[in-house]
């Protein structure tokens, strides 16, 4: 198992020394950045790894998509927005942002903690033999990453003020492989934070974490498609599909608990929360593995809410971000 993975490993560390030493590391030098090449390299291999997925989402979903289309595209303009967040995340400048703003404060944070005599552990190391089957080690992490973003994203539906921010998300009537990126900033943010402690706290190594990181961004694209795919009865009870996310991007469903279906009134709640594995929502009363292809967005994009008006969520993405922290201030 060590010898299966090893090879693509090492193929990525080659990929990523090459592009270090030919691209980042000269225009690090011309810029007066030598100071920086340490955590450069780190972000070297973010690139790649972004690079590799845009790449695949080109190659193999993006002829999927148009193979078997849930809807026409009538909005290309929307979806050319959701294009933009996508580079900004898969290209490295949303983490470059965090390398500036947030990276200090964990450092600083995590390197307190040890001081005071905390350690972190390896999940991993409480089973004998696991730490020496890298592929079972990964899986492991995936399950306890998957498991916490699930209720990350119950969290998102729950909570007033941070639905506020994550009904961007939710806003897009186009879906497709683009659309996963497409969220408030802020709502990354806190996401990230929660991932980061996390990861911290169960000591994940930094190459599982770009794999399981990598993976989880490559199946949501797919799971966000515009694509008319299910996997079967038991399928769809092994990994999340596009038709299983779909429901929850529905209007009126996916992003409201049973009262608000029944009444109409806006009562957050929701179906189909789990980003890899439905089991979540399986154990939690939370799937609906009912086969229907809904419209996509928010109820009151298209119902007036109880203000009595349509709410605007913004066409390009500076309005999109102002709006959402209007929202979230209770003025939008």
């Amino acid at each position: 198992m060590v010898n299966s993975m090893s090879l693509p490993s090492q193929l990525f560390d080659a990929a990523q020394q090459w592009l270090f030493e030919a691209v980042v590391q000269p225009a690090l030098f011309a810029l007066g950045l030598a100071n920086v090449l340490e955590d450069a390299y780190v972000a070297t291999g973010w690139l790649l790894v972004g690079l590799l997925q845009l790449l695949v989402m080109l190659a193999l979903i993006g002829p999927l998509e148009r193979w078997r289309p849930v809807e026409p595209l009538q909005d290309r303009a929307a979806v050319r927005v959701d294009v933009i967040y996508t580079l900004i995340h898969r290209l490295g400048l949303f983490r470059l942002a965090l390398f500036f703003m947030a990276e200090p404060l964990w450092d600083g944070l995590f390197g307190m903690l040890r001081t005071h005599g905390w350690r972190t552990f390896q999940l991993d190391a409480l089973w004998p033999g696991v730490t020496d089957q890298p592929l079972a080690s990964l899986l492991l992490y995936l399950l306890v990453f998957d498991f916490v973003d699930y209720w990350i994203h119950r969290g998102q539906h729950r909570f007033g003020w941070w639905w506020r921010l994550h009904a961007l998300h939710h806003s897009q009537r186009q879906m497709t492989m683009w659309s996963d990126s497409r969220n408030h900033l802020l709502d990354d943010l806190l996401r990230d934070a929660i991932i980061v402690v996390v990861a911290q706290c169960i000591g994940v190594a930094p190459g599982q974490f770009v794999a399981i990181v990598a993976l989880t961004q490559l199946s949501e694209n797919l799971h966000h498609a515009n694509l008319r795919l299910w996997f079967g009865h038991l399928g769809e009870r092994l990994w999340v599909s596009p038709r299983f996310h779909r429901l929850h991007h529905a209007i009126g469903t996916g992003h409201e608990s049973a009262p608000a279906q029944r009444t109409g009134a806006p009562v957050l709640g929701g179906h189909n929360f789990g980003v890899l594995l439905p089991w979540w929502d399986m154990l939690f009363g939370t799937a609906n593995f009912e086969c229907r292809y809904d419209p996509t967005g928010v109820r009151d994009q298209v119902e007036p809410g109880p203000d009595g008006r349509v709410r605007d969520y913004g066409r390009g993405f500076w309005a999109q971000q102002w709006r959402g922290l209007l929202r979230l201030a209770g003025r939008g």
